[in-house]
């Protein structure tokens, strides 16, 4: 199985080097394209892959086609490969945002298989979110096949196309979010005499606990907080502080901004 990258930009290079270090692709059968040669050679070398001279002969030796350019080079890059995606069983995946099934369908060929995802950076190192969707194309084999193969970098999320882009936003742009959270709280323990090096490992721990409670818990998040906050003690001052401070706002006017095209 040969996997084509066309465009090594950041999302897709975390993506490679998920793959590679699941152990189930062989870092050989990885090709890689990109419109200029510094942005994808010495990458291909560092990480042992197939670097290709063009698109043409990616898509001509890849088995899954994933097209991770800028919105505004899709439509150049379908139309010099399109004959060749519709041959020997190819199939593009897309993370390209908001080019939808059927407009990638009209850019190739209304029998190709398409696969749309959107992935975070946590794919890296396997612990990535992917929202999903696909066109009719696909036999359960195919499918079957795919999702598997994605599986290797996180958890797979299958959604009706109408809410991908939401999805997408939330499980895309949070590892930024969370980022900024903890560097927020990182910085105010070195304010109060902790090292950087240990608010960041501290923080760290506490939010990866917490959302693993989130997820093996049947509690939702606010019954969780309820379960932190004694009467009279610090997390409760804390939390009725950032609600004052309008954390809550924030965070609607930061996801309405994602939503806003």
């Amino acid at each position: 199985m040969k996997i084509g990258f066309i465009g090594v930009g950041s999302m897709a290079r975390a993506m490679i080097k998920g793959f590679i270090n699941s152990r189930n692709i062989n870092s050989n059968d990885i090709l890689i394209h990109s419109k200029h040669s510094n942005n994808y050679v010495n990458f291909a070398k560092k990480h042992e892959l197939t670097a290709v001279s063009t698109n043409e002969e990616l898509v001509k030796n890849s088995d899954y086609i994933i097209l991770a350019v800028n919105p505004n080079q899709v439509v150049d890059v379908l139309k010099d490969t399109r004959k060749l995606l519709s041959v020997d069983n190819k199939i593009l995946v897309s993370i390209v945002w908001d080019y939808s099934l059927n407009r990638l369908e009209e850019l190739t060929d209304y029998d190709l298989p398409i696969f749309r995802t959107v992935p975070n950076v946590n794919v890296e190192i396997n612990t990535g979110s992917l929202v999903y969707t696909y066109n009719e194309n696909f036999s359960d084999e195919s499918l079957n096949d795919i999702i598997s193969k994605f599986n290797l970098l996180g958890d797979m999320i299958n959604l009706p196309e109408n809410k991908l882009n939401t999805a997408g936003a939330l499980v895309g742009c949070t590892p930024a979010y969370a980022y900024l959270f903890a560097d927020a709280f990182s910085r105010v323990a070195v304010k109060h005499g902790l090292s950087k090096n240990e608010s960041n490992n501290m923080i760290a721990q506490a939010i990866k606990g917490s959302m693993n409670m989130i997820i093996k818990s049947n509690d939702n998040p606010a019954d969780l907080m309820d379960e932190v906050c004694s009467p009279g003690g610090s997390t409760i001052k804390g939390l009725l502080a950032l609600k004052e401070n309008g954390f809550e706002n924030a965070i609607d006017k930061c996801f309405d901004a994602t939503q806003d095209n």
